[in-house]
């Protein structure tokens, strides 16, 4: 009997844009559903990659003095490029679509011909307002306070010869798909899309650009390019090989899919796609899931705000594993959710260390002391079970059914919820059995401390097979320390109990989730994203002297605030600059300043700067210099900067500096 199939995608992100835990979110909860789908048994096609092509890499790439395609090719495949990320956060994706890969552009013009030749395409003149961050073309009314809706960034006027989508050809049939079926969930994104886009009318959508070359040719008209809504949409079909003879998996039945996307996409999805799908005469997606965002500070997550929270780092730091779960446990799958390194931490100790990790640990550790690792035969069931007996076990026996009743509908977090339920009821077992106190008569309680420790190792034997899609590494090592084989960690097997051998070999091994010190690890934290950035940056820091200065020795030095009165190019010389300064005595001061790489000396005139005033005077290229002017310096990319401190000018010269 065939399998089922199952094809499940995430948008194709945009290379100019730092990827931050917010793009890490969106693939994590698809790669974790996509492990469901493969633990059901299910053959699971899951696609992700990279939309490439468009006005901002073309201005990004110029930028940097670089083709498009060598900007795009360093950002997807270079260090700590797209792909580096999505191997470090164990995403399983089946394969990887570039909008620049050859079969794709192939697609693309195959799609853009047929819907031309549909009359569903036609040309014309666009002439409105233009977000080039969010390649988004908007009207008047559309626009928030002026500004781009999405973004909040200023919108352009813009007019250009272009080819138009028949979209409002498709506006009875979208709004039927919307409303009358499952096709958008959750339900409040098909409020939104009917209200702010199908209500007032939907406008015929621009689909080609001459203002820019960056894109796939339209081959029958030169000159212009197929726009990103045509071009990244359709990767979802092309990647499959519709439309070019790389792949045939759509003629064998993996379409339609499964769309993950953010909600700020979701008009582009649930709107844009199937129509254009209708068009081509196609079927719609199966499902359109539009989730929430990662708020931090109130505000969602952009480069272009300075509030990107790397994923690398919080990996780094915390373990892959432990990331991945607190972006599913921590935050309702279809709403936004508040992100904070303090929520992230409180998450792992809770329910990582203290609820999941202490179980594992606390048992396998007592099966080790009393039963030297191996519980003995018939420790699996017992004559007359306690009344806590059967909760823990009724509770574990029915997990899977409530746990894929959440997943099918979506909602990782409900379906963690129940697995948490079941560790939690495993912890109050133990205290309501007390091990240890059985421990003291092996004799007369040896086989109900060996039938405790099993159901302790059932549950949690359990609760690992489910725990799988979202910590596959962790659980890996779960099922070692239980000494659950590769027979008990099956789908089938999670609905069982008693599926745990009786004799088991048990071994304690490391602590799956140690306890993070949450003080420190914010320090760290700290200390690692102010390293990154200056890596970014190219900003090197000289070192701090080990040698310490005792505190009397450092107060015979005498900074004083001074106001530069005059300054000038030293002659003869390409360094020093001679400046006379008013430092608060009457009696100007003059100071001579290797600065004149870094500054211009009209531009220090007027300046309120700090020096050492009552360092010895010496000469420099025959001119008397009385102090030293306080300067900060370091190194950006390879080369020495040096910036004068500067002062409020409301300061007055000759103050001191304490």
């Amino acid at each position: 009997m065939e399998k089922k199939k199952f094809y499940i995608t995430t948008p194709i992100y945009y290379p100019s844009d730092k990827l931050h835990i917010g793009h890490t979110y969106c693939t994590v909860a698809t790669d974790t559903l996509a492990r469901y789908h493969r633990l059901l048994g299910e053959d699971v096609m899951f696609l992700t990659g990279t939309d490439e092509h468009g006005q901002k890499i073309e201005e990004k790439a110029k930028e940097a003095g670089v083709s498009p395609q060598e900007f795009v090719d360093r950002i997807v495949d270079g260090p700590r490029g797209v792909r580096d990320l999505w191997k470090l956060m164990n995403i399983s994706n089946d394969r990887f679509i570039r909008t620049t890969d050859d079969y794709h552009v192939k697609s693309i013009q195959y799609i853009f011909r047929k819907m031309h030749e549909n009359g569903d395409i036609y040309k014309g003149s666009y002439k409105g307002k233009y977000c080039t961050p969010c390649e988004s073309f908007w009207t008047e009314s559309q626009l928030k306070d002026g500004c781009c809706p999405d973004c909040g960034r200023p919108v352009k006027d813009a007019e250009e010869e272009a080819y138009f989508f028949r979209l409002s050809k498709y506006a009875d049939k979208i709004r039927d798909l919307l409303e009358n079926t499952d096709f958008l969930e959750p339900r409040s994104r098909v409020h939104e899309m009917v209200r702010n886009f199908i209500d007032p009318g939907l406008e015929d959508l621009c689909v080609s650009r001459t203002s820019f070359s960056w894109g796939v040719p339209v081959d029958f008209d030169p000159g212009h390019v197929v726009y990103v809504w045509v071009d990244a949409l359709s990767n979802y079909i092309t990647a499959l090989g519709y439309g070019n003879d790389r792949y045939d998996d759509y003629e064998q039945g993996w379409w339609p899919g499964v769309n993950i996307v953010g909600k700020e996409i979701v008009r582009f999805h649930s709107i844009i796609w199937p129509a254009m799908l209708m068009s081509l005469g196609e079927p719609v997606p199966k499902k359109c899931f539009g989730h929430g965002w990662l708020l931090l500070d109130g505000g969602k997550m952009s480069k272009s705000k300075g509030n990107v929270v790397d994923p690398y780092i919080l990996a780094e730091q915390f373990g892959v594993d432990a990331l991945r779960f607190f972006l599913m446990r921590t935050f309702p799958f279809g709403s936004d959710g508040n992100f904070s390194n303090e929520l992230l931490i409180q998450t792992i100790n809770t329910d990582l260390a203290n609820d999941l990790g202490n179980l594992v640990s606390r048992t396998t550790a007592m099966v080790g002391k009393y039963f030297g690792g191996e519980l003995p035969a018939g420790c699996g069931s017992w004559a007359d079970p306690a009344p806590f007996d059967t909760e823990l076990k009724t509770l574990a026996s029915g997990l899977r059914d409530r746990y894929a009743a959440a997943m099918d509908a979506f909602a990782p977090h409900n379906a963690l919820a129940e697995v948490f339920k079941v560790i939690q009821r495993a912890n109050k077992y133990i205290d309501e059995n007390a091990p240890w106190a059985l421990a003291k008569n092996m004799e007369a309680n040896g086989s109900r401390l060996a039938h405790v420790l099993y159901n302790l190792l059932e549950a949690a034997r359990i609760c690992g097979i489910l725990l799988t899609p979202f910590m596959p590494e962790s659980m890996d090592k779960l099922f070692a320390q239980v000494g659950a084989d590769a027979g008990c960690q099956t789908w089938e097997s999670a609905a069982r109990w008693g599926g745990l051998s009786e004799t088991a070999a048990v071994a304690k091994g490391e602590n799956l989730f140690p306890r993070v010190d949450m003080e420190k690890a914010l320090e760290e934290l700290e200390a690692a994203v102010e390293a990154a950035r200056q890596a970014e940056s190219g900003v090197e820091l000289e070192p701090q002297l080990t040698e310490q200065v005792d505190f009397d020795t450092f107060c015979k030095s005498d900074f004083r605030v001074v106001k530069v009165k005059s300054c000038e190019a030293v002659k003869k010389s390409e360094k020093l600059l001679k400046f006379i300064l008013n430092d608060g005595t009457g009696v100007d001061r003059q100071i001579l300043s290797g600065i004149h790489k870094w500054y211009e000396p009209e531009d220090l005139v007027g300046k309120t700067l700090v020096a050492i005033v009552n360092l010895p005077p010496r000469k420099m290229m025959g001119h008397e210099s009385n102090g030293m002017l306080i300067s900060a310096i370091h190194k950006e990319k390879g080369e020495e900067v040096l910036h004068l401190l500067m002062v409020d000018d409301a300061i007055p010269a000759g103050a001191k500096l304490c």
